[in-house]
């Protein structure tokens, strides 16, 4: 406890510094944003890699002629933007949870996420979770503190600049989500759209036939079935979407060292 407390006295600017910092990440990361995780918990964990880092890095907050105002909103800056990068990623499940659901018949079925206190697509729900296990399984909240200490190799303590690369990076990356989604949501939105096919020719060979009375309960049979056939291929293309995910986040860092 003393070292701690040692090294907050004697570095207790550039310890505010990183904790600014690394609470932008926090703040937005779905690993670490959840409800679900109590604050404390996160306070703590802030707290104590922000001491780890305080000690590790050879920096002097008094070399750099910057008011503290600007800089903490600065470190501020980079993690939100570092965590926002994560959380577009996650996002992409609830673009494909809502196609499913809509090819499905549970367009109007939505229930309420309790990590983001936000109502969400039922499906996209399940493809959340699903993902965010898979992904701790990756170890992906270890990736995600190695990129905060990555970080500040990268984009060093007041020399942080937003340029038109990293702009046009970011909203590369948004519109990725759409593209993200809808592949992880092609094995259902292709099997539904030939199942529409043979229901219109049923209709028109019986018509006779109540299509709305036959074809939404076997719309719903066999879309969960291709849900679970489709799985471990949901679980490979999220796997490689990870790699792709620690790539980007790697080529935004080095934009930004380009300044």
């Amino acid at each position: 406890m003393d070292t701690f407390i040692e090294i907050i006295v004697n570095k207790y600017e550039l310890f505010l510094i990183i904790f600014v910092r690394c609470s932008g990440i926090f703040l937005i990361s779905p690993f670490f944003s959840s409800q679900n995780i109590p604050n404390r918990f996160k306070i703590g964990l802030t707290f104590f890699l922000s001491i780890i880092l305080t000690q590790a890095l050879e920096i002097s907050i008094g070399d750099l002629d910057i008011p503290m105002a600007v800089l903490i909103f600065k470190e501020l800056l980079i993690g939100i933007i570092i965590g926002f990068v994560s959380y577009i990623f996650f996002s992409s499940f609830y673009v494909m949870g809502q196609i499913v659901d809509m090819n499905i018949g549970f367009g109007m079925v939505n229930v309420v996420d309790p990590q983001n206190r936000i109502q969400v697509p039922i499906m996209g729900n399940f493809y959340y979770i699903l993902a965010f296990l898979l992904l701790l399984s990756l170890d992906g909240h270890h990736i995600i503190i190695n990129l905060i200490v990555d970080s500040y190799e990268f984009i060093p303590i007041g020399e942080f600049e937003i340029t038109e690369k990293v702009t046009y990076f970011i909203i590369n990356l948004v519109s990725n989500i759409f593209k993200l989604g809808f592949r992880l949501s092609m094995p259902v939105f292709f099997t539904i759209f030939l199942l529409d096919i043979l229901l219109g020719i049923l209709v028109r060979t019986i018509p006779q036939m109540n299509v709305f009375v036959v074809g939404l309960p076997f719309k719903i049979f066999v879309g969960i079935i291709i849900i679970l056939l489709s799985l471990p291929v949901f679980n490979a293309i999220v796997s490689n979407s990870f790699n792709e995910l620690i790539e980007d986040m790697d080529m935004l860092l080095g934009f930004f060292a380009e300044g």
